[in-house]
């Protein structure tokens, strides 16, 4: 089972739904708003991708930190804290299926690891 987890409003979460609806994918919505993320599978993603990728910093929410708050974010625990405390600071949409994990919206990526028809090889 391919599980989203992201914003529903957020474009890159729209085309990556769009694009599991329109392929046939089964998959379950994680609605970081309603539902919030433990540090747990923060951490899970930091240790595969690096806390400097799974933090937006270039979201609204990041901006709307003061400097001096932005300037402390200088560690995986504390970007691991400012993302557990604000979900909308988690780069969107990831990705899981079995041990597969995607970060953002790429439809070749997506092609190849969640497409069971696809014979593309990245």
């Amino acid at each position: 089972m391919v599980k989203v987890y992201g914003i529903p409003n957020c474009s890159s979460v729209k085309k990556a739904l769009d694009w599991l609806k329109q392929h046939d994918i089964e998959f379950e919505f994680h609605d970081y708003k309603k539902v919030g993320i433990d540090k747990k599978k923060l951490k899970e993603w930091s240790d595969r991708f690096g806390w400097e990728k799974v933090l937006n910093k270039k979201g609204t929410t990041w901006r709307k930190l003061s400097p001096e708050e932005q300037e402390k974010v200088t560690s995986e625990k504390a970007a691991l804290t400012v993302m557990a405390a604000n979900p909308s600071m988690i780069k969107r949409p990831v990705v899981e299926k079995n041990n597969d994990l995607l970060i953002g919206f790429d439809e070749n990526e997506y092609t190849v690891i969640l497409d069971p028809k696809s014979t593309n090889q990245l």
